[in-house]
């Protein structure tokens, strides 16, 4: 180490004998500024040195803290320098992060790489809510430590947790996260547009969510996420299952039907049977052949969250009640429509006429090419 190094650890030695507050904070900026010069060129025992002579000044300076705004100042502005040096001091930077005054910790805490997965749910699971909202900022974080900040049940550490893309959460700690959300749309939101958030969750909290936070939800949605969020608040809306399938492979289905329709098989009762088994597949297939139209145009009909659309090509293809019914209730894995919204229905069915019906088609057809 430089003379310069060897002169400031003297100093040291010197604040610590002296007990002097003010050449405590000074020494103490000092040999800061002198690892942070040439951080990265220090081994190991250099390393392990620094954290020595830091620990012990910072010892003495959190005797003062409590009553010494100085001290506090000095301490919060160390954490805030240190907590982006990948080699910073292992045991100063465990002391600060263990420290009750937030601004000292929460530098450390959000950011530095010198705390392990052990050292974070020690934290998460005795300190107050700001060191935990401090520590769900982090950019990465482990199940293990998500599990153990979301078992404190502070709204706005989820909340974080939530926002967070590089925050990992097991299927536990989802569960815990979607039951906080039926109390806060917030959190509902946040949590419901995550990738990794599992099916089976995003339809539970979308059966407790508000038609806002639906809304919101589908605002907010990533393309990829969007139909399988849309799908599943149709399938809420009325009351039963709907097949959550991400991607549906609807080739076999469309050769089946040109095959049907080759060789003169195919007709509304085909469709209607296809409809009454809930094999969606080939009725949109089916559907699509009967109006004139392409799965393209069929697919997102059956997956809006309105049932007018799909009156469409039903209409188009002049199917009675009993088959557009079937059409529509084919949608959901299990159940029925609602009465009241099975009659809404079908007043707007029987006011559209064919020929509107079909110049629509064509309609969303050209755009769809």
């Amino acid at each position: 180490m430089s003379t310069a190094g060897l002169s400031i650890i003297d100093e040291v030695e010197s604040a610590i004998r002296l007990g002097s507050a003010e050449k405590g904070l000074e020494t103490a900026r000092r040999v800061t500024d002198l690892f942070l010069s040439s951080a990265g060129s220090f081994d190991d025992e250099q390393i392990a040195l620094f954290d020595d002579v830091l620990e012990r000044l910072i010892g003495t300076i959190e005797l003062r803290a409590l009553a010494d705004m100085d001290a506090r100042i000095a301490l919060a502005e160390i954490s805030a320098q240190l907590a982006p040096i990948a080699q910073a001091p292992p045991s100063v930077i465990r002391r600060l992060a263990s420290n009750d005054e937030i601004r000292i910790a929460g530098p450390v805490l959000q950011e530095s790489a010198r705390l392990d997965d052990g050292e974070l749910v020690k934290i998460a699971s005795g300190k107050g809510e700001p060191h935990l909202l401090a520590v769900a900022g982090r950019w990465w974080l482990k199940e293990i430590v998500t599990d153990a900040l979301l078992a404190r049940r502070y709204p706005s550490v989820s909340r974080r947790l939530a926002a967070n893309p590089g925050a990992r959460v097991s299927g536990n700690g989802f569960a815990a996260m979607v039951g906080q959300a039926e109390a806060d749309p917030e959190l509902a939101v946040s949590v419901g547009v995550r990738v990794d958030l599992p099916s089976e969750l995003r339809r539970r909290l979308l059966r407790s969510a508000s038609d806002a936070v639906r809304a919101r939800l589908l605002s907010r949605a990533p393309p990829h996420l969007f139909e399988e969020i849309q799908s599943a608040i149709a399938a809420v809306t009325v009351g039963v299952d709907r097949e959550m399938s991400g991607v549906r492979d609807f080739e076999g289905a469309k050769r089946a039907v040109a095959m049907l329709k080759a060789t003169g098989q195919l007709d509304e009762a085909t469709l209607l049977g296809f409809a009454t088994q809930r094999r969606y597949e080939e009725t949109a297939a089916a559907l699509a052949a009967l109006s004139g139209s392409t799965v393209e145009v069929i697919r997102p009909l059956m997956q809006s969250l309105r049932d007018d659309g799909l009156l469409v090509p039903c209409k188009a293809a002049q199917l009675s009640w009993e088959t557009t019914t079937a059409v529509l209730q084919c949608r959901f894995a299990t159940g029925a429509m609602k009465p009241a919204d099975l009659a809404r229905a079908q007043g707007n069915y029987a006011r559209m006429t064919a020929e509107n019906a079909r110049r629509t088609l064509r309609f969303w057809q050209v755009r769809a090419s």
